[in-house]
């Protein structure tokens, strides 16, 4: 596998930057609903717990839900209130104190946090002077980068959708009464007949973007890749058929493991994905506060990214890299364009693709017919994150842009790459590009993975 930077990327997209390409009016009205959209989930998910759980670290790998709420008005007010509209800081004081990279999270419950009523009032100020400032700035092609196409804007909502996904993660983690509900993903229609796996044809495709305009640096520039033909589990693989990994000893033979994730099983004990548990004879699994049976038909959820490769070597196959989940997700044979979404260039609809905490669950294997890809894949936006056997690592041409700490600094082999999004993302913080990263120990993440193997 071969990577060049195209000099010709912004043509090579070949699909338009978003709805209303770039036009300034529609991009406003854009940016203003992501932002209400991010915000009314936030209250979503602090307002469903009184001011203890609120302040309550429910697991040293997460933040208290308040840390998270008063972090996302902070940055907002750097980056909207000061880098964009120009303003004097509100509280300079807090920047260090919700400065992710200065307080690891197991620390952060020590530290002079913002009451719950204090967040709130904070990050509500904050909000009503950004969308002043979003009225006013023009986001014309010949703005300032921040501005340009209402970037910063963008990037913000993003960022407060990832932080209310990880507020999720934190709801899944703690202990006690059922705060969050929601209906049932809606349930295949063909999954009998659909296809193990599909052929990915050898070739060039144009990997990555230089045209979305609330593409973050590290899906920055577009460029050829050369990947060999493939073929791709049609579907993530699911909770009955990693069972079957389980009761063949899948958790007592290191010949499935790399040494480190070895020494992970061994440590902590590990015989299954996070929150499952064995009870007369059934498997059971905790979900947001419920008890219920592991369903089979489900993608399986909370396994790490050495418990994904385990299972796709005793399978006798392989986790696919990122170029391979790309071409399969975006490429359209027909026309040789990459697409924005695998069903195409429009924005995700609940018909699409399970985004946004509609439902608190992945969908059953099969779902989402109109969402499927050229290849045939099937549900590679939402339900789960999917694991890659690759590094994350700058695209060939990378700039760090607005600050090194979003990216750069995680490039390497430490983090692996994850794609697709889950049903706890949002669509504007998921498209056909977007690379998400984590340590391969990581299981309380919604994760999960498909495998491949060789054509």
């Amino acid at each position: 596998m071969t990577d060049d930077r195209d000099p010709s990327a912004t043509a090579a997209d070949g699909f338009p930057p978003g709805p209303g390409g770039h036009d300034p009016e529609v991009l406003r009205q854009r940016a203003l609903d992501a932002l209400l959209t991010a915000r009314a989930r936030t209250a979503t998910l602090t307002d469903c717990v009184d001011d203890g759980e609120l302040t309550a670290q429910h697991s040293p790998l997460m933040s208290p839900l308040v840390w998270d709420l008063a972090h996302i008005g902070n940055q907002e007010e750097q980056w909207l209130l000061r880098a964009v509209g120009g303003r004097e800081a509100l509280r300079p004081e807090m920047d260090g104190l919700y400065d992710a990279f200065e307080h690891p999270r197991a620390t952060r419950p020590s530290l002079p946090l913002m009451a719950p009523a204090e967040a709130r009032a904070y990050a509500s100020d904050v909000r009503g002077r950004a969308l002043d400032i979003l009225e006013g700035t023009p986001l014309h092609e010949g703005g300032r980068p921040l501005e340009r196409a209402g970037f910063a804007f963008g990037m913000i909502a993003q960022h407060e959708q990832q932080h209310d996904e990880t507020m999720l993660i934190t709801h899944q983690l703690r202990t006690g009464p059922v705060a969050l509900t929601a209906p049932a993903p809606p349930a295949p229609t063909d999954a009998d007949t659909l296809p193990a796996e599909v052929l990915i044809p050898g070739g060039p495709f144009t990997m990555g973007t230089s045209t979305e305009p609330w593409a973050l640096d590290n899906e920055r520039p577009a460029h050829r890749r050369e990947v060999a033909a493939f073929h791709l589990d049609t579907s993530p693989v699911t909770c009955g058929a990693y069972r079957r990994f389980i009761e063949d000893g899948g958790y007592t033979d290191p010949r499935w493991w790399r040494p480190e994730g070895w020494d992970m099983v061994r440590e902590h004990d590990l015989t299954a994905p996070l929150f499952w548990h064995r009870e007369e004879g059934q498997w059971l699994r905790r979900r947001f506060g419920v008890t219920e049976p592991v369903p089979d038909d489900e993608p399986v959820l909370h396994v790490s990214w050495y418990e994904a490769d385990a299972y796709a070597r005793w399978a006798g196959r392989r986790l696919p890299t990122e170029a391979e989940w790309e071409k399969a997700a975006r490429h359209d044979p027909a026309t040789g364009r990459s697409l924005r979404y695998p069903w195409g260039d429009t924005d995700p609809t609940p018909e699409q693709a399970n985004l946004g905490q509609r439902h608190l669950r992945p969908a059953r294997t099969g779902a989402y017919p109109a969402g499927r890809a050229p290849s045939g894949a099937g549900q590679l936006i939402g339900d789960v994150w999917e694991w890659t056997s690759s590094d994350f690592l700058p695209y060939p041409g990378f700039v760090a842009f607005p600050y090194r700490e979003y990216s750069d600094v995680f490039f390497g082999p430490g983090h692996k790459v994850l794609r697709g999004g889950s049903f706890a993302v949002d669509q504007v913080a998921c498209r056909g590009t977007f690379r998400n990263w984590d340590l391969p120990v990581r299981r309380q993440i919604f994760s999960g993975f498909r495998t491949a193997r060789g054509a």
